[in-house]
């Protein structure tokens, strides 16, 4: 799993995992489970983040990119590759990609939300509105 081993700081450490691979009417699925507890690196104070991973897996395997796209809603898509084969590990590993965030960091390290600038700008057009009123 070298895509997750790139994202975390402890490569060490296993996933848990329960997956049917089963046919549902015509169409073939895979559900199932995927658990991790990761060791990620925040991005504000550089210190090891404990990211546990609870990921519910519902794929419907697909051969093309539009048979893709007319999955029913809970499914996701599962595009064979060129062998039709599936690698039990690239769906782990998938799936444990997708729960890590963009930008990892602990909760204290969150900044405070403050105004953007845009909102704490006056509008430069309410100096007129203002004129046309006082006129009026």
């Amino acid at each position: 799993m070298s895509r997750v081993r790139d994202m975390v700081l402890n490569e060490k450490g296993e996933a848990k995992v329960d997956l049917e691979f089963r046919k549902e009417g015509r169409r073939a699925v895979v559900s199932g489970w995927v658990e991790a507890d990761l060791e990620l690196e925040c991005q504000c104070c550089l210190e090891p983040l404990d990211w546990p991973v609870r990921s519910k897996v519902h794929l419907g395997i697909v051969s093309t990119i539009d048979e893709g796209n007319l999955l029913p809603e809970p499914l996701e898509p599962l595009l064979l590759d060129e062998t039709g084969m599936i690698d039990p590990a690239d769906i782990v590993a998938d799936e444990l990609v997708l729960a890590i965030p963009p930008i990892p960091q602990h909760p204290q390290c969150a900044l405070p939300k403050t105004e953007t600038d845009a909102e704490s700008r006056e509008n430069p057009f309410a100096v007129l509105a203002q004129l046309k009123n006082s006129r009026q």
